[in-house]
């Protein structure tokens, strides 16, 4: 389900004009401001946290409020039936807290029941056996952690009545706003899906009802409504978040599972919680890098940069055949490591402090030759050092910055929608393994493996940057090429985000699926030919770029002059508005 994007419009021998100042290929400068910052994937979005700050809310309270803004106005990539993770810097005690608000799976299914569910749907489906659990349908749905996480960040950071947070989003709900391109562009697409893989979803009715108009996804400028979530928002805003786990919400979901057979329990809802947790960090030059623990993947961002610590990339240059090589090797090493260790530690014990380990990378480097990539990468075992998606960031006049991510996993999600509620539930679940032997394996109770991770970044004890930038696996492998464009090449964060990017993939999966050896490497077009041409003599498969290679925002706290910086990528339909 996966899909590039191309322009459709062909402007003869027009192309782009010039800039004045910055990198010539960046799109714009950075947005700078004193008192407040908001950097989101929808500009309606960020104005909204922006007039929540002007209220006198906390970043946090203009994250809540952006974050469902955008799960009305982009249900192809997040909702309240996701996850949510978040690291927030508080000023006041001036630590990083960061929450892991992602869901379980049913209790009431063990691995057995579930092998025997996927076999009867691939089955149904007439589609062949595959030892994975489907992308949609009800089989991938976990308990939904997003508005628990909400609710929790309000409680410690908040400023604001809930109601007041949510209040914009149930306003745009009610009344409508225009879609944007790019949105436009995978409502039409993800919908598109659905028919096309109906006999794996046992009831598409009530998504065609929520999300299409007169029976055709919304194009771009088309005003859309959705008065189902602008009521359920309006129940949450009046009961907290025991509306949606324990009162009128969670009886609704419950008697929907029910009704087309479904695994998912009130019980379920009920019992869920998420946890605040302490993100993991290191050095990389001086700057700490901070992520969070498993069951997410951050963990492998750290464990790439800890590798590269062994290479002067400033010197080999950015874009480089060497600087590349590096960090293709360090990925593709650090993401063997994933495949086999990341997991719910609640479950499994993680040897993170094994995989982060300095002694650990300088193991690891060993197996990187910059001439050649090395096809028989696996991986390691840190324990004989030991003795683990939207992205939107806000930042308020007290200093508070918050590093945000939410997503409903695949696209739009598991392509059901609850009687009346207006969200579609996400499809995370079909991250486990269902290998028993496996760390991920598939368990009652469980958390998957997660993809969705906030960055945050400090130097010398203050905040230096929130960032983040989403998309599946790119997450890590953009991460770290994000980080190294203004670490070691001096980029400014909005250069960063529109630098071209590669993206790796075809190395073991925490699904179970095995490597395909060195695998492929998708390149956007600002990569010298040159380059890639000398990649492909390393042993590298190179294709052109498909459009996956996410979506990046950021803010930077300028501590010489007291002001933000903000970012929004070209490639989404967002922007950076301080004030």
């Amino acid at each position: 389900m996966a899909m590039g994007f191309t322009s459709a419009t062909a402007y003869g021998q027009l192309s782009r004009g010039d800039r004045y100042s910055g990198a010539p290929w960046a799109t714009r400068s950075p947005v700078i401001a004193q008192h407040g910052m908001a950097a989101t994937e929808q500009p309606l979005a960020s104005l909204t946290a922006i007039e929540v700050l002007k209220k006198g809310g906390s970043a946090v309270d203009a994250a809540i409020a952006a974050n469902a803004c955008i799960g009305l106005m982009q249900p192809v990539l997040n909702g309240i039936g996701g996850d949510l993770f978040a690291i927030v810097w508080d000023p006041k005690t001036k630590q990083l807290y960061g929450y892991n608000g992602s869901g379980r799976a049913p209790m009431g299914r063990d691995l057995a029941k579930l092998k025997t569910e996927v076999e009867a749907a691939w089955k149904r489906a007439g589609k062949p056996y595959q030892a994975h659990i489907p992308p949609i349908g009800s089989l991938p749905i976990t308990v939904p952690g997003a508005v628990d996480a909400w609710f929790a960040l309000h409680e410690r950071f908040g400023k604001l009545p809930m109601a007041e947070d949510l209040a914009p989003a149930i306003g745009f709900a009610a009344n409508g706003f225009p879609v944007t391109q790019l949105i436009s562009l995978y409502w039409k697409g993800n919908m598109d899906a659905f028919e096309k893989n109906k006999a794996l979803i046992e009831e598409l009715d009530n998504a065609r009802a929520t999300y299409l108009i007169d029976g055709h996804a919304p194009e771009q400028g088309e005003v859309f409504r959705n008065p189902d979530l602008a009521r359920t928002l309006s129940l949450i805003a009046k009961g907290g978040r025991d509306a949606y786990y324990k009162g009128e919400i969670a009886h609704t979901i419950d008697a929907y599972f029910k009704r087309i057979g479904g695994d998912l329990r009130y019980e379920d809802f009920a019992a869920h919680h998420g946890e605040w947790v302490t993100p993991l960090s290191v050095n990389y030059r001086g700057y700490d890098v901070h992520e969070l623990p498993p069951n997410g993947q951050g963990a492998a961002v750290l464990q790439i940069l800890q590798i590269l610590k062994g290479y002067d990339l400033k010197k080999m240059g950015a874009g480089s055949a060497d600087t590349l090589t590096a960090m293709l090797e360090a990925k593709r090493l650090a993401y063997e490591d994933l495949a086999k260790w990341y997991a719910d530690p609640a479950f499994v014990k993680v040897p993170m402090k094994g995989l982060l380990s300095d002694t650990y990378a300088d193991e690891r480097r060993k197996s990187i030759d910059l001439a050649h990539a090395n096809p028989n990468f696996g991986p390691g075992d840190p324990r004989l050092h030991d003795g683990d998606t939207i992205y939107l960031t806000t930042a308020d006049k007290d200093g508070m910055m918050v590093s945000l991510i939410q997503s409903n996993y695949r696209g739009m999600g598991s392509g059901l929608v609850a009687d009346h509620l207006g969200f579609m539930f996400q499809d995370r679940g079909e991250l486990y393994s269902l290998d028993p032997n496996a760390a991920n394996v598939y368990a009652p109770g469980k958390r998957p493996f997660q993809t969705i991770i906030p960055g945050f970044v400090t130097k010398d004890g203050q905040p230096f940057l929130a960032f983040g930038l989403m998309g599946g696996d790119m997450q890590p492998q953009g991460h770290v090429q994000v980080l190294t464009d203004i670490i070691d090449f001096g980029m400014n964060i909005q250069e960063a985000g529109d630098a071209a990017r590669w993206r790796h993939y075809g190395g073991s999966e925490p699904t179970g699926e095995p490597s395909s050896g060195i695998g492929t490497v998708e390149m956007e077009s600002g990569f010298d030919p040159a380059v890639k041409a000398e990649l492909q003599k390393r042993g590298y498969t190179v294709v052109p770029g498909t459009g996956n290679f996410g979506g990046y925002q950021a803010i930077q706290w300028d501590a010489k002059h007291h002001v933000y910086w903000g970012a929004s990528e070209m490639r989404k339909d967002g922007e950076a508005i301080g004030y």
